[in-house]
């Protein structure tokens, strides 16, 4: 015999079902429109579709962390000279360093960001990389640092495809960096600065752009994209964050992998 108390949980217990097979079925219909999409013409020949191992919007990272203690002081995230290398090489981050002026804040949020996007990210603080470098034009002030790259930092740079560095807010100083930076790397890197610079900045010191040639190319890398707009300390914005993992992915997945 039922009672009115079971047919209410009978109705309940069907709506549910119904409403669960709803889903399923919404679900089954997405994944069939998703795996319909012309990735390779979206994205680039060399798109690899990535593939979640968690239910819950997730993705495991396997990061190799600082061969050895950070030197410099401040900076709580990372010290300079330390080396965290992802699972893949695909991307690398370069950070000048963890000093007052050059904080690794806006470094580790678009690090997290590209991360969370399931991009595989390293990231180098470079022991040497505040101040001006060492052909600076007139030389550095007296006391300041003097920035530059050794060739084990070259080395574990040239094993990713695609570089992103992070400059601060002085043109005078950064694209002389850049120049220092890529003269023996052979790698396509994203400039991401506060200041507002353009391609023509760069080649006119002999730096390579993708699309202005210098007349004197003297580097071996390639700044392939530009990001301004990031102010150096502070907090980046979500849609600055949006903008950088849409560029890194433009170029990343054109780039051949054996590049």
């Amino acid at each position: 015999m039922i009672t009115g108390k079971d047919e209410d949980q009978t109705d309940e217990t069907q709506q549910e079902n119904q409403s669960r097979r709803r889903c399923q079925f919404n679900s089954q219909d997405q994944e069939i429109q998703i795996e319909n999409r012309d990735y390779e013409s979206e994205y680039g020949p060399f798109y690899r579709k990535s593939t979640p191992n968690s239910k819950i919007g997730r993705q495991t990272h396997i990061i190799d962390c600082r061969e050895t203690a950070g030197l410099g002081l401040g900076g709580g995230l990372a010290q300079r000279a330390t080396f965290s290398e992802a699972e893949k090489p695909d991307i690398i981050v370069l950070s000048m360093g963890p000093s007052t002026r050059h904080i690794t804040k806006p470094v580790c949020e678009i690090t997290y960001g590209l991360r969370e996007a399931g991009l595989q990210v390293s990231v180098l603080v470079l022991g040497a990389g505040i101040g001006p470098p060492e052909d600076f034009p007139g030389g550095a002030m007296p006391g300041t640092a003097i920035s530059g790259i050794s060739p084990a930092e070259e080395e574990q740079i040239a094993r990713h495809r695609l570089a992103i560095i992070h400059f601060g807010n002085v043109p005078g100083h950064f694209i002389h960096k850049a120049k220092v930076f890529l003269k023996n790397v052979n790698i396509p890197a994203i400039v991401v600065c506060q200041a507002p610079v353009g391609f023509e900045d760069f080649a006119k010191l002999g730096v390579r752009t993708r699309p202005i040639s210098p007349v004197t190319p003297e580097t071996k890398g390639e700044i392939v994209d530009i990001v301004t707009g990031v102010i150096r300390g502070q907090t980046i914005p979500q849609y600055q964050v949006e903008e950088i993992i849409e560029r890194v992915k433009y170029w990343l997945n054109r780039i051949s992998p054996s590049d």
